[in-house]
């Protein structure tokens, strides 16, 4: 069988291509942590989600190739009381009955200069979704990735506290998702 200088070209072209492509990696649920910072009454609080799914395409090569998709169960928010954790289930806050799911897809992720990334995409909380955008910091630690970043939101933009829950003198609007993600081929 004679190979063509062009055949042999195009399946070179092919293979670095491949090789620069994104690749899926594995979160490790035990060094991966989705939380919400938020201000009660003026105190510093934050609550960890128990319940995410997390799925990321990723080559350092080639970031911009990059894709990135959170899904949070939402009824699985941990202030630290079991009374308080069904409070925030209900209706006024997360709704969780009707939206069990907070969700985040990426629709850009572009270099911002070593170990940094802009992301880009649509936030999904109770029904509402709002095109956000945030830095990201990457690095390698024994062969996994870690990324790490924040990403603050108006809880009220996503009718987060309703009711007599709107006053963010009790609870603040700001809030602040934070997480660091472990992951690996």
């Amino acid at each position: 069988m004679k190979i063509t200088q062009r055949a042999l070209l195009v399946s070179l072209l092919g293979l670095s291509l491949a090789a620069g492509a994104a690749t899926l990696l594995k979160t490790d649920p035990a060094k991966t942590s989705v939380s919400a910072v938020f201000k009660q009454m003026n105190v510093p609080v934050e609550a960890k989600f128990k319940k995410f799914a997390i799925a990321i395409d990723y080559n350092a090569a080639t970031p911009d190739a990059a894709k990135a998709t959170v899904e949070i169960d939402t009824a699985s928010l941990d202030l630290g009381e079991a009374d308080m954790n069904k409070e925030v289930a209900k209706k006024e806050w997360f709704n969780s009955a009707q939206f069990p799911k907070a969700s985040f897809v990426s629709s850009g992720i572009k270099a911002a200069g070593a170990g940094k990334l802009n992301v880009s995409g649509k936030l999904t909380i109770k029904g509402k979704t709002a095109d956000v955008s945030f830095p990201l910091t990457v690095k390698t630690e024994a062969g996994k990735q870690v990324f790490e970043g924040a990403l603050p939101i108006k809880r009220l933009a996503f009718n987060i506290g309703e009711g007599e829950w709107k006053d963010t003198g009790m609870v603040a609007d700001e809030v602040t998702i934070k997480f660091h993600v472990t992951a690996a081929p």
